[in-house]
């Protein structure tokens, strides 16, 4: 079967690699010394959702933008609100409304009668780390704003560019099941999201220790920094060296071909798509003390990373075949290639 090939095959690349660089190794500058107090300060606050939390630091550090989405009330705007807070820089949060404005969000160029001249006045998005709650409750005017700051990390007013600060972040949120008096993300505003994630219910044990810590006092008061701009941006750096092979490229490359040759997709992945399933994989690698990227790191990511990205077909939605089932279905259709990979680190 196509699936136990190629976990034969990932297995064999494992055993290799383990063999070609020993089991402990590690980077010198150890990238998970800072993400692991990130990550217990932010468990503090969301219980139980290590492996959400893991992956809203790889978006950062892989200089992406995340889209919460789930039901309300799971914790979306509490997980970016705690991550924010972890990292000592500067912070704005953007209320999506139907009557909020473009200039709001980029800024608008005033006339001051002192000067007697025009001055550019920053909008919300002149942050490191922006919060856009419930986006999607936004007209698409105002959504679109957002599209050059995402996509070029700059903000163009007045035909003048203003470049953004490293690192840069959109964290937006919106819930799926409240469909009255949104507007639904188009496709080129999700497309420069580099994943998606949904937070999930949590488990009983988490949710009963939640009451313990919640109930008194608000978790976000008391939670402080842990690492500052400068940290964020040394991560950021150290990620873009992690080696990426060209066999491990060509199986991120047959990845997305596949969704764009699939019959239960109407749209699959763009190029973007390609760039950022990629730039994520070298984060993941970071962040287990790597400095090459795994078949598995691909893999791992590819749902997050692509799923959001993908229309199916009407008849794959009247099958109630999601775009995160494709996705799995197409990871077990595609082969890892272990000639090459066993080539990932050389």
């Amino acid at each position: 079967m196509p699936g136990s090939t190629q976990a034969q095959d990932g297995e064999q690349f494992d055993q290799r690699q383990e063999q070609h660089t020993g089991s402990g190794y590690a980077r010198p500058d150890r990238i998970s010394a800072v993400t692991d107090r990130i990550l217990q300060r932010v468990e503090s606050v969301i219980e139980g959702k290590r492996d959400v939390i893991r992956l809203a630091l790889t978006v950062l550090l892989a200089e992406g933008h995340l889209l919460i989405e789930d039901v309300p009330g799971v914790g979306k705007t509490m997980l970016a609100k705690a991550l924010a807070k972890t990292i000592e820089c500067t912070v704005r949060r953007i209320q999506f409304t139907p009557d909020l404005l473009p200039s709001d969000v980029t800024g608008v160029t005033v006339f001051d009668p002192q000067r007697l001249e025009f001055e550019f006045k920053p909008g919300a998005v002149f942050a490191h780390i922006v919060l856009g709650d419930e986006i999607n409750r936004a007209s698409p005017k105002t959504q679109s704003a957002l599209l050059e700051c995402m996509g070029e990390r700059q903000v163009t007013v007045d035909g003048v560019s203003y470049p953004l600060e490293t690192p840069f972040m959109v964290i937006a949120t919106q819930n799926p099941v409240e469909m009255e008096g949104t507007y639904p993300l188009p496709e080129a505003q999700r497309d420069r999201f580099m994943a998606r994630i949904a937070m999930g219910y949590p488990a009983p044990a988490a949710e009963l220790r939640m009451l313990d810590g919640h109930s008194a006092a608000n978790p976000l008061d008391e939670l402080m920094p842990v690492a500052g701009t400068h940290d964020i941006v040394k991560l950021i750096e150290t990620v873009r060296t992690v080696h990426v092979s060209e066999d491990v490229k060509r199986y991120v490359i047959d990845l997305v071909t596949a969704t764009r040759m699939s019959g239960d997709l109407r749209l699959g992945a763009s190029p973007r798509a390609t760039l950022h399933l990629v730039r994520a994989a070298r984060a993941r690698a970071a962040l287990e003390d790597r400095d090459f990227v795994l078949p598995d790191d691909v893999k791992s990511l590819a749902v997050p990373v692509l799923a959001h990205r993908l229309i199916p077909t009407a008849e794959a939605r009247v099958a109630r075949r999601s775009s995160e089932q494709i996705v799995t279905d197409l990871l077990d259709q595609v082969p890892i290639d272990g000639q090459g990979a066993r080539r990932a680190r050389t």
